[in-house]
């Protein structure tokens, strides 16, 4: 299963709106075929590792998620492995997917497979937790990815935030973009950065969409994100059909939401995101929405990276939280992880 797992993350930047999977094929304890999902509408997991295998009769597939027993865009992968004569499947975990959930399992039982399922159970849950997310709250999994100095200043007064961090810290930025469906910010941002919010990895990668949060509709149509390939969105409230038009013919797809005191309704944008098949959405953006993100518990994981630097008391901070005025209304989080990415360290907090 471990293998099995190691091969899925071969397709952690091409799946989505699919979940990475992972097939092993093992017969008298020998390892007679692999496999692992590449691409939406491609050969799921088990199939490719049938594939190359003439014979798989009493072979044990070892599967990081419980076989579809839907037509999707490819045959279920049940009827693959019954057709094939495997004698038993193991399943890391069981697909959250309404289509599946257990009767891909069940369809492997009643035609006389043994089945066991849990095994490696909390590497296949991290491993897709985008798409669990989306499946069973109809959301994706919210990741903020934020960079700051050792006085926790994200850019100087002046907003110049280039560079805070080396460039190894960078290049894992480029691995978090490659692994994400979306990628958010807010307006402000865009207007002080223009930036290109893609994926530069090496390899194939199916590039982020890009969402910009722009109430009043200030987006201007020559941004960067206009020239590169791959779906830019914006969401607003605004009613502004003239603006709306404009963007259109720019090349953005443009939704109106629902607002919330004048501004977007975050769980109304996060629904809508659901919608669009995200599984993992990226957050990077300045004070306003990380504080906004943050006040509503709307963010699962939080990616820091802390630059061996200082930037002074006049810099600008993570998160705007003006309603906080007692270390009773502090906000707290749980650290998970600490590494050092070349001069810089990497700091993985989630809510409690």
């Amino acid at each position: 299963m471990a293998r099995a797992i190691q091969l899925a993350k071969k397709g952690r930047y091409t799946t989505d709106p699919n979940p990475r999977v992972g097939c092993v094929l093992v017969r008298d304890d020998t390892v007679i075929g692999e496999g692992w999902h590449v691409q939406a509408g491609q050969g799921h997991a088990e199939v490719e590792a049938l594939k190359n295998v003439p014979d798989a009769k009493g072979a044990t597939a070892y599967v990081t998620l419980e076989p579809c027993s839907h037509q999707g865009k490819t045959p279920p992968c049940c009827n693959a492995l019954i057709r094939a004569g495997v004698s038993r499947v193991v399943a890391a975990i069981q697909d959250p997917n309404p289509q599946v959930s257990g009767s891909g399992l069940e369809k492997l039982k009643a035609a006389g497979i043994e089945v066991i399922c849990g095994v490696l159970q909390e590497d296949a849950l991290a491993l897709n937790r985008g798409f669990i997310k989306r499946m069973t709250e109809h959301r994706p999994f919210v990741r903020s990815k934020l960079a700051m100095s050792l006085d926790g200043r994200t850019a100087m007064a002046s907003g110049e935030s280039k560079w805070i961090t080396g460039a190894e810290a960078r290049a894992d930025v480029q691995r978090l973009r490659a692994e994400s469906s979306a990628i958010l910010t807010g307006i402000n941002t865009v207007l002080a950065d223009d930036p290109a919010l893609n994926a530069r990895v090496d390899g194939d990668v199916l590039q982020p969409i890009r969402v910009v949060l722009d109430t009043h509709l200030n987006m201007p149509i020559t941004a960067k994100m206009t020239t590169l390939p791959g779906r830019n969105l914006i969401l607003t409230c605004s009613e502004d059909q003239q603006k709306q038009h404009a963007l259109q013919q720019a090349g953005f797809e443009v939704y109106q939401l629902s607002d919330k005191n004048g501004r977007l309704d975050l769980p109304a944008v996060l629904d809508f995101l659901g919608q669009q098949q995200i599984n993992e959405l990226l957050v990077e953006a300045g004070s306003v929405l990380n504080g906004a993100l943050l006040d509503e518990g709307l963010v699962d994981e939080y990616v820091i990276y802390m630059a061996s630097c200082i930037l002074g008391d006049q810099g600008r901070g993570l998160f705007k939280l003006p309603g906080l005025q007692q270390m009773a209304d502090k906000k707290q989080l749980k650290l998970r992880d600490v590494r050092q990415v070349g001069q810089d360290l990497k700091l993985t907090y989630t809510p409690f």
